[in-house]
């Protein structure tokens, strides 16, 4: 994975030690920016209150009040649970422009926000999330 210019992430580890924590399929999308099939992911339709954390280092990023319905195969939300809680960095892979989520804390690939694509959301925007990045602590 390329590192993000200007950003130190506060969790650091060998890819080795990334490897040895991270099943086969969440290093493959947590570190080297793969996507799971769409809607294989174990939140893609869940309904569940709760804090959705980096599957990788524990950090929350986003809460389940701001997750929404956008059938298009991911785990979907509107906005991060801090601004400060992701990173955004363009990417030109697979021959389009679009703007990859990151954790900020640990810098893995989380998946891509979109705009302007209609949705009834406060932000206009669509953060697309790929369920293996993320572990949700359901609301006790």
């Amino acid at each position: 994975m390329k590192p993000v210019v200007g950003a130190t992430p506060r969790v650091v580890k060998s890819e080795q030690e990334w490897r040895e924590q991270l099943s086969t399929d969440e290093y493959a999308v947590l570190r080297e920016a793969g996507t799971e099939r769409p809607f294989t992911g174990e939140y893609t339709d869940t309904k569940t209150t709760g804090v959705y954390q980096c599957r990788a280092c524990g950090a929350e990023l986003f809460r389940s009040d701001t997750k929404f319905e956008s059938h298009c195969g991911w785990p979907s939300f509107y906005d991060p649970a801090d601004t400060d809680a992701v990173l955004l960095r363009e990417d030109t892979a697979m021959g389009m422009r679009r703007i990859e989520v990151l954790c900020k804390s640990c810098h893995s690939h989380l998946g891509h926000v979109f705009e302007g694509e209609g949705y009834d959301t406060p932000t206009d925007q669509r953060y697309c999330i790929n369920s293996i990045s993320l572990t949700l602590v359901p609301e006790s």
